[in-house]
């Protein structure tokens, strides 16, 4: 049993900071400062904070954590685990645990380093990811790799439920990652830097979806969006979001974005390479979200050679 830092931000980090204190001697809790949150900017603490009040364990959230370490280091943990904690770790805290400082990233390293693994792998059409526990280095997401676990990607599959199975699986391989560093029995793997890829934090620009592209592109999109930030269309310059759409079978030659048919399963559009895109749960501005054929009873916008996407909001 050691005596661990964990450092954590969102509720990815909360399954796997239960299973170290179900496991270990969780010493202190790092986490970023409470933020505003909503339409009423309430101060707010992380999922992770909350996690480690309800067991009494001391918590920092140092704003700049490259400049507000001491207190971190006073602890004298054996081994610092971080997950998805959102801040750069000095060298001073990476080099103090004897035990190192140990990552669990979201992805099978070295592809997709950085802030949104999981969406990026849904958006580029990924059939797996996975779980890297790795050595933390001051460049992001660069470490030796100690153990890895590959995990399918479904058409059913979208951010929530991938963020679920790899927090689950992370808190499994975590265990055992730590059990076979404390025997010993564990060697870290360099990262083949020629393959490394990318996934930074997702910009607004990701959001819109480009009826250029072909329907399964878009597909992807859409669940790679959901459940935050969520992709959307403009119309009449207004803002549709896409909670669920479905590439159908068919061809045209319309122009990208035209609305070809509205029926009871939802709104057929015109994707690129003559593919199309059925919309089936949509949220227009400032309403819910409901399934598409819902808008199409009285007045809507949404007639047949219609094209979306046009116009400013």
């Amino acid at each position: 049993m050691l005596k661990i830092v964990f450092m954590g931000t969102p509720a990815f980090s909360v399954p796997i900071l239960k299973r170290l204190i179900d496991t270990h001697t969780v010493l202190a809790v790092v986490t970023q400062p409470d933020r505003p949150v909503g339409r009423k900017r309430l101060l707010t603490p992380s999922p992770v904070k909350e996690e480690a009040q309800k067991h009494g364990i001391p918590v920092l959230q140092p704003e700049k954590i490259r400049e507000q370490h001491e207190d971190i280091l006073a602890f004298a943990p054996e081994l610092i685990v971080t997950a998805a904690y959102g801040q750069i770790v000095p060298k001073a805290v990476l080099d103090a645990p004897p035990y190192g400082c140990i990552n669990v990233h979201a992805s099978l390293l070295p592809k997709y380093r950085g802030g949104a693994p999981i969406h990026q792998a849904i958006i580029d059409g990924e059939k797996q990811t996975g779980i890297s526990i790795m050595y933390m280095a001051e460049k992001l997401d660069a470490g030796a790799v100690l153990s890895q676990q590959a995990v399918a990607i479904t058409d059913e599959d979208d951010v929530q439920t991938m963020h679920d199975k790899l927090s689950a699986i992370g808190a499994d391989l975590l265990e055992k990652t730590i059990v076979a560093l404390e025997q010993g029995t564990i060697e870290a793997v360099a990262q083949d830097e020629d393959k490394a890829t990318f996934a930074p934090n997702i910009k607004r620009e990701q959001e819109v979806l480009d009826w250029q592209k072909p329907a399964r592109a878009l597909f992807n999109q859409v669940r790679g969006m959901r459940p935050w930030p969520v992709a959307y269309t403009l119309v009449n310059g207004n803002r549709l979001k896409v909670w669920e759409a479905k590439e159908i079978a068919g061809e045209h030659e319309c122009e990208p974005g035209e609305i070809l048919a509205t029926t009871k399963q939802g709104i057929d559009v015109a994707c690129g390479n003559g593919t199309i895109l059925r919309l089936t749960v949509v949220q227009p501005a400032g309403k819910k979200a409901v399934l598409a054929n819902q808008l199409l009873q009285g007045a809507h916008p949404f007639q047949v050679g219609k094209r979306l996407g046009e116009g400013h909001e």
